[in-house]
């Protein structure tokens, strides 16, 4: 997988992983999150425009970056998601209740 990352400013980070986030390459993109962490970025934003998957691996990697950063005050968020199935799959298990997504109404 690749993933791209982006330095907004000394707050923001956007990460933008490609194709899919899954058990095969989940590790790699929580790397990324946990670089981005261990930075200092306050808020993480993972930019979805180019995941056409995402499995139980990446939702947990999503949740546990999720609670990290809330717990000094930050922000995680999903933007550009434009995949029908995985817009389903969110609203289905409710991560758009708990996860800021752009495109998804809580």
């Amino acid at each position: 997988m690749g993933v791209e990352v982006e330095k907004r400013n000394s707050r923001r980070v956007i990460i933008s992983p490609e194709d899919k986030i899954d058990l095969s390459n989940s590790y790699g993109f929580e790397k990324k999150l946990q670089a981005a962490y261990e930075q200092g970025y306050d808020e993480i934003i993972v930019d979805f425009k180019d995941v056409e998957r995402i499995d139980t691996s990446g939702l947990g990697k999503l949740l546990l970056f999720y609670k990290k950063l809330r717990e000094r005050n930050g922000e995680l968020q999903i933007i550009n998601l434009t995949n029908d199935y995985i817009k389903r799959m969110f609203k289905i298990i409710k991560l758009n209740k708990i996860i800021k997504i752009e495109e998804l109404e809580n």
